[in-house]
Parts: C-alpha cells; structure tokens; sequence
C-alpha cells in the first residue's frame, strides 16, 4: 500500500515538546527508509506547514502542542492531505484533560477525582479535592506544568504558582501506586508497560533524562501483573480510548493503586516514536519491530483517509 508513496514526516513543531519530537521524527524517518519507502523529513517551526510537492502521506510525530492538539489535523484536512494517527476531533479531546475527563466519567472508565479551578476567578482552592492531589495545566504534555501537593500546607502555593502561567487547572486526587502505561494499536490492548521512576515521579526529567542529564526511569514489559490484573487495566485503557473516538493507535496512561484498581490519567495520541520509547517498547514485546510498527500505522492511516 506504501509503495510508490510520497511520506512527509512532520517532526519538531512550535512547542514545549520540541527537542522530543525531532528525535521521535528521526527514528521514524530512519524506520519508513530502512523498509525502502520514499520518505522526508519536514521540521515544522511554526503553526505554518509547507509539504513537499506530490505528498501523500504526512506522519505525524509532532507532540503537545500543534501536533497533537488538532490544529495539525485540521491544516491537512483542509490541504487534503492524509495523515497519521488520531482525527482533529479526538485529538483536540484528547489533548484537553478537562474534556477527555468528561468522556472518561460519562463511559464509566475509572479514573481519579478531579474538579477544575478557574485560577482567574477569586478563590483559587479546590472544593471537592484535597491533598494530596495533582495540578494539572488543561492543555499541555509530557508532564508540562504539573505539581503534586501532598499537604495543605503546600496547595495555596502551588496553586499561585500555577495561576502564574494559566488561567484553569484540572485538579486530581493523587492516587499512590505503579506508574503504568497501555499501547493501543487498531483497537487493541498491547503489553502493560510498568514504569518506575528514580524519585518515584514520573515527570519531564524522569521520561527524558538525555534532555537533562537526570536520572531516567525503568521500564518493565510486559509489567509484572497477575492476569486478572493485567486485564482490568488493558480494559480500562481501550475504553478511555474508544471514549475519546481516537483513531490508529495511542498509549494511555494508568494509576493502579494498593488494591490493583486501575485509574485512567490520559490518552497521548502522539506518544514517543523512538526505537526505546514505550508505545514501540510494548509493540515489540509482541514480536512487531520498529520498523513495522510504523509501516502499520502509515498503512492504517492511509486506509482510513484515502
């Protein structure tokens, strides 16, 4: 289906995530030429694309903002242009942690506690939620913006702090467990990946230590899990992802607490695409290399938008 096709993989991006997405677009484009295909690079700077002439597919591997929001999506429909992953409708859902909530609550899929604060309004404390608690930005990635208030003691700071940089915040209880991650692929549930951070926060520092010269997390696939275990948190994970309508693949991210009850955090729709990145990590755990595993979402991608 690939054969003969133009591929622009669109990397970089105007965003907070930028550094990550050229290296996800690099092994992407490494990946698309190792299996012969006629594949580009295209670094997208700014909120302007410019494809190269005869383009017939543009894989997406712009995160955060932009490339995953549905501003990108939207772009390329109106160019005609086919595009991997997610559609602008689920992405934009998606990418709001404020409306994917909604989704998640009204399609019963398990997920923390949370309220939204309007940080402009007068009282910035959260009603229904108290430490410990997580505060989210609405509309960013890759652990952007995010605090964990473990005490009352903490919360009014952290949250003029967030009111610094946002106008809302989606807040959550904090929920005290393994740091868990589901690839979906066409629909279907891959490996659990088990996360364990050095500090035990899973933050910017911790996901990309060649950014900042920290230390980096662990990772286990498949996690060590009973079944019936392993089951309720694959479960839960394609719900979240077919509450959102996302389309092709995405990874989605997952608490489960002392009592092994899954809660849902977030769907990515553009997760890491490096060799070592974690969507890639459970495919291969299913024997599905690098290579294609980008092949397949390339060809999903097309089939669903030619």
């Amino acid at each position: 289906m690939l054969s003969g096709k133009k591929i622009a993989v669109l990397m970089g991006g105007p965003g907070s995530e930028r550094e990550v997405s050229l290296a996800s677009g690099k092994a992407v484009l490494k990946a698309l030429l190792g299996l012969g295909l006629d594949a580009v690079a295209v670094d997208v700077t700014t909120t302007q694309i410019d494809l190269p002439e005869g383009t017939d597919l543009a894989f997406n591997v712009i995160h955060g903002t932009f490339g995953e929001d549905g501003q990108l999506q939207d772009a390329l429909e109106k160019l005609g242009v086919p595009y991997t992953g997610a559609g602008s409708a689920s992405s934009k859902l998606a990418f709001d942690k404020n409306l994917a909530k909604e989704r998640f609550i009204a399609a019963g899929v398990p997920t923390p506690l949370s309220e939204i604060v309007d940080l402009s309004a007068g009282s910035m404390i959260p009603i229904y939620v108290e430490p410990p608690l997580v505060i989210k930005p609405p509309r960013e990635g890759s652990s952007v913006g995010i605090q964990i208030v473990r005490s009352s003691e903490q919360l009014d700071a952290a949250m003029q702090k967030a009111a610094a940089s946002y106008d809302e915040v989606l807040v959550e209880s904090f929920i005290e467990g393994k740091e868990l991650t589901v690839g979906i692929l066409d629909g279907g549930a891959l490996p659990i990946v088990h996360i364990a951070p050095p500090d035990g926060v899973y933050d910017m520092a911790s996901k990309y230590p060649w950014l900042s010269g920290a230390q980096g997390s662990e990772y286990f696939c498949p996690a060590d899990l009973d079944l019936e275990t392993t089951m309720a948190v694959q479960a839960a994970a394609v719900a979240a992802h077919h509450s959102l309508g996302v389309e092709i693949y995405s990874r989605v991210d997952v608490l489960l607490d002392s009592q092994n009850r899954p809660f849902v955090l977030e769907a990515n729709t553009i997760p890491g695409m490096t060799e070592t990145s974690l969507l890639p990590k459970a495919a291969a755990a299913t024997g599905i290399s690098f290579p294609e595993l980008c092949k397949t979402i390339a060809e999903l991608s097309l089939k669903l938008r030619s």
